[in-house]
């Protein structure tokens, strides 16, 4: 019965992110029509420092958990993804023409690289998360057994 209920929670989930989807499309065709073609924005330097400083916290909060084998290391991926793409969307679209739209579109590349990498982790069944994770346990192991390769000699 549980299971049940769980599948109920999950689809009425699903349709509400439909339904949100659909909500969101004459939105966008709302800020189309009224938006200005630019603005001028504070803290520009802290909102591009913050998308980095957030990708780069993904990118270390992946690492780590993935190499402990901590299956939780696919959500921080997912993550990292999308502020990945984030970044390389806005570091085209706000470019100048010129040099700085190709410095963005050289910065969007790695920002795919990046995004697929992560992408690649996030969609990995943990294979390579729990083989990580089984070799660093063996070489904790080692490590701790007398007369293993960092332990006393007799």
């Amino acid at each position: 019965m549980r299971t049940n209920r769980a599948v109920v929670r999950s689809r009425w989930a699903l349709v509400l992110l439909g339904v949100t989807a659909v909500a969101l499309v004459p939105w966008m065709v709302l800020l189309v029509l009224t938006l200005p073609a630019s603005a001028e924005v504070r803290n520009w330097q802290v909102a591009w420092v913050g998308l980095d400083v957030l990708m780069a916290a993904g990118c270390a909060a992946t690492a780590v958990l993935g190499l402990r084998g901590d299956q939780h290391a696919r959500l921080t991926a997912s993550a990292t993804a999308a502020v990945a793409v984030l970044d390389a969307w806005f570091d085209i679209t706000t470019a100048q023409p010129g040099a700085p739209l190709l410095q963005a579109l050289a910065c969007a590349v790695a920002e795919a690289a990046l995004a697929c990498a992560c992408v690649f982790l996030a969609l990995s069944r943990g294979r390579a998360l729990r083989e990580g994770r089984g070799r660093s346990q063996a070489s904790e192991r080692t490590a701790s057994t007398p007369g293993g390769r960092c332990g006393p000699r007799d």
